[in-house]
């Protein structure tokens, strides 16, 4: 029978500049170490925890409940999963592993936090690549995951992964996907920050009145350019899901597959036209790309995005790339 891990992160929050997954403390340790005073503590498990748990141990399972507020913590857990040692010296994980993680999550954030130490823990160096890494990846098949999802399905544009990818919101369901279900493959989007997406990002902010902001970049798609640096652009989608694909009723990824070797980009962009008449109209027009990488190099000092829910700037050159079939679900 399987050892079960339920992973709880101590926090939910993901910031960029601490919480799990980024170097910092969990529990608010972002908040506390801006000034701010942080109410949230995580020191009992959620209800939906506890179920999925007891689900598991009818089933046989061996199971552990463990709140990590940390990125050393995180990696404590992952370490059950690596394979023995290899000749090449890398730390590789398990194929074979009696080890299951199922990762409690109270936001997608919290989700990329877990995937983002996998990919540390198991990228290898380009100076020691291995013969046996795929041609197309930087990084092995990682270990599949269960998702246990710790609040209600949201409906609207809005929607969570979990939701996206019709995985089971239920602990006793979540149970059994990890325990007789089959791993569901995935793309998965690194970026040259050291970090992962695994919905998408969108780029743009709005004003106080909701009206969006206009900014520059140049936007390229493998060789396609989206935009040269001189159009005024209200959004910018990066989707391997379907998170952002919608920005109010304006439709930005076409049909973003999480699990097709691509990733999808669309600039919604500002055109100006005159009538026959002379008259200036102003239309909205979007331009689409799939490809295996694409890169923003932003023209203004700041550009405020949203990747996998959350909150950061782009100031510099940033690229992404995919990873197809990186990571895995457990699926019914």
């Amino acid at each position: 029978m399987y050892d079960v891990v339920l992973l709880t992160l101590g926090s939910e929050r993901d910031a960029s500049g601490g919480g799990c997954g980024s170097g910092g403390a969990c529990c608010g340790g972002a908040a506390e170490a801006a000034g701010e005073k942080s109410e949230e503590r995580c020191e009992t498990p959620r209800v939906p925890v506890l179920a999925c748990a007891d689900a598991l141990t009818a089933r046989g399972a061996r199971v552990e409940t463990v709140t990590a507020r940390s990125d050393a913590e995180i990696d404590e857990v992952l370490a059950r999963l690596d394979g023995p040692p290899r000749a090449d010296g890398l730390t590789w994980p398990d194929p074979d592993s009696k080890t299951r993680l199922v990762v409690a999550t109270a936001s997608d954030g919290q989700l990329r936090a877990v995937l983002r130490r996998l990919v540390r823990r198991y990228a290898p160096p380009p100076s020691r690549r291995p013969d046996d890494l795929p041609g197309n990846r930087t990084v092995p098949d990682l270990p599949p995951v269960g998702v246990l999802p710790l609040d209600p399905a949201r409906t609207g544009p809005a929607r969570d992964l979990a939701a996206q990818l019709g995985l089971p919101r239920d602990p006793a369901a979540v149970a059994a996907a990890v325990l007789d279900g089959t791993p569901r493959r995935l793309d998965l989007l690194r970026n040259d920050g050291g970090s992962v997406t695994l919905d998408g990002a969108l780029l743009g902010a709005a004003d106080d009145a909701g009206r969006p902001l206009h900014w520059r970049a140049r936007v390229e798609v493998d060789d396609a350019v989206l935009s040269h640096g001189d159009d005024p652009i209200l959004a910018c989608a990066i989707g391997n899901a379907g998170g952002y694909a919608r920005l109010d009723d304006v439709t930005l990824l076409a049909d973003p597959d999480p699990a097709d070797g691509r990733v999808e980009v669309a600039v919604a962009v500002s055109v100006v036209t005159r009538s026959a008449l002379g008259r200036k109209k102003v239309r909205l027009e979007v331009r689409r790309a799939r490809g295996r990488a694409v890169a923003v190099v932003p023209r203004d000092a700041k550009v405020p995005f949203l990747d996998d829910g959350v909150e950061g700037e782009l100031g510099r050159k940033r690229s992404w790339w995919i990873e197809p079939g990186a990571w895995a679900v457990w699926t019914s």
